[in-house]
């Protein structure tokens, strides 16, 4: 008699990629509401439309690779990386650069590598770094915090600032963008201004890092613990990434608090939280092993620190990510796990 059996696995947790990825973009939903509270409604222009274009590049990849659509673009992978993709673009950006970030994100740094679970790099980092090495002055056009509400710019007039760059009240960009809370310091500290001299009397520093980014930063915290507690990222990449860049940070602290931040600075400063939840913790291009994933996510702190106080580049997080994305393989090599049933210098995958 034919028995019919089902492969393994015979129990099965329920979890799927694109449950994964909806909780990803829910977890962003207050840090979206935050940021658009005090920048406007550019980032969720720039989300539908990164999304709408990587949507469409993964189709037109898998159509040209005779792929099923149905099963990979259900999958949210190509809405996830549009949308960590927009969290890193100024408001403002022109609706051209966000488009060739999405397209290049999904077609060179994903399809070409063979789609999920293929890709050496994270394509959202992969297609910011490409804008940015590109399109220096575009990509550094960021708005101070509450100016759109101050000038009662609205959603329509975002519209027109995107897509046709008419601006409100015949102003220019010029006129409404100015540097980030890192950049500001960053480019102070190398005309010998001591960052006590920085923050005093200048409006866009908080408590810690920028006003209105500290907002955002909170709530991507929330968001980042909520997906801790519910599985879907492990705790080892984002503790081990924010530990070691708040124990370097605070170490050059110590030495000379007027010349290094304070590492509350370094940690709601820039996209550091955003990296340590979102960005750092992809199944795919991260490391995979326990103890791997904690020297991943160090290995990233100690990039980000060393980047934005010695680099050219002021924030530093996608350079961090991608140098270790390219570690991660090495990482999980030398950190594999002992196998039940073998000696402790014994290789795995030795003969008896």
């Amino acid at each position: 008699m034919k028995l019919d059996t089902s492969s393994s696995p015979f129990i099965h947790s329920g979890a799927n990629i694109t449950g994964m990825m909806l909780r990803v973009c829910l977890a962003l939903v207050p840090a979206i509401i935050a940021y658009t509270w005090f920048f406007g409604w550019g980032l969720c222009i720039n989300i539908f439309i990164a999304v709408s274009t990587a949507v469409a590049a993964e189709a037109l990849m898998l159509r040209i690779r005779q792929r099923p659509l149905k099963p990979f673009l259900s999958d949210g992978s190509a809405v996830v990386t549009g949308l960590l993709l927009a969290f890193c673009l100024p408001p403002f950006s022109p609706w051209w650069i966000t488009v060739m970030g999405a397209a290049f994100a999904i077609v060179v740094a994903k399809q070409l590598y063979g789609g999920l679970g293929y890709n050496p790099f994270n394509p959202a980092m992969v297609g910011y770094v490409m804008l940015l090495i590109s399109f220096p002055l575009e990509m550094t056009q960021w708005v101070p915090p509450n100016i759109v509400n101050q000038l009662q710019i609205g959603f329509i007039d975002t519209l027109k600032i995107i897509f046709f760059g008419e601006y409100p009240y015949t102003l220019s960009i010029d006129a409404l963008s100015m540097a980030t809370p890192l950049d500001t310091v960053k480019t102070e500290l190398g005309l010998n201004v001591t960052v006590s001299e920085i923050v005093q009397g200048n409006a866009i520093f908080g408590d810690f890092a920028g006003v209105g980014w500290e907002w955002v930063g909170n709530w991507i915290l929330l968001g980042g613990v909520w997906l801790i507690y519910k599985r879907i990222i492990g705790w080892q990449i984002p503790l081990a990434l924010m530990g070691s860049l708040f124990t370097i940070a605070f170490f050059f602290f110590m030495l000379d608090p007027d010349t290094y931040p304070s590492p509350m600075f370094h940690l709601f400063g820039g996209a550091t939280l955003l990296a340590a939840f979102f960005i750092a913790t992809d199944p795919v291009s991260a490391s995979t092993t326990p103890f791997g994933r904690i020297l991943y996510g160090a290995g990233i702190g100690i990039l980000i620190y060393v980047i934005r106080t010695w680099g050219s580049y002021p924030d530093g997080v996608a350079f961090a990510v991608l140098l270790m994305n390219m570690a991660a393989p090495t990482i999980d090599y030398y950190t594999q796990p002992r196998v039940y049933g073998h000696s402790k210098d014994e290789p795995h995958g030795g003969e008896h």
